[in-house]
């Protein structure tokens, strides 16, 4: 049985907040699902651009065999950062997890399309219209 550690935020991501316990009801879930050994989560620091704990976690991968975050979109913004931890993961014969997005890396080829659905956040969520407080007006005339 393959064993993987859990990986939650307390700091918001693409302006979502989830709150951790339901991260990690999530992650159970998901290596439940998968047959995996769900070992504790690693919990990020809540400053911003912080990844001291996912650094810690990925060390430990000569002893466990994965790391399940409850997103990729807890991953750094920085596409060259990303892509060392895909390499760094990839070089122990270990995996990465999603549980949110149902996806895993598992081989160089699965790089692509976690970075395409990356490219498409990073899309949407600079599109995003600004949100207004409740009771203002929107562009459009209607009440928000």
């Amino acid at each position: 049985m393959k064993r993987v550690r859990g990986y939650v935020t307390s700091r918001p991501f693409f302006d979502n907040r989830v709150p951790q316990h339901v991260q990690n009801i999530v992650i159970r879930d998901y290596c439940k699902r998968r047959g995996f050994e769900y070992l504790l989560s690693a919990t990020e620091y809540a400053m911003p651009a912080c990844y001291m704990m996912l650094e810690d976690a990925l060390n430990e991968l000569g002893q466990i065999d994965g790391l399940a975050m409850y997103s990729i979109f807890l991953l750094p913004r920085r596409q060259s950062r990303r892509l060392e931890i895909y390499s760094k993961v990839l070089a122990r014969g270990a995996s990465l997890h999603g549980a949110v997005e149902n996806i895993a890396l598992e081989s160089a080829s699965d790089i692509r399309l976690i970075e395409d659905i990356w490219m498409v956040q990073e899309v949407v969520s600079r599109n995003r219209p600004a949100t207004l407080a409740p009771g203002r007006e929107s562009p459009d005339g209607r009440q928000n």
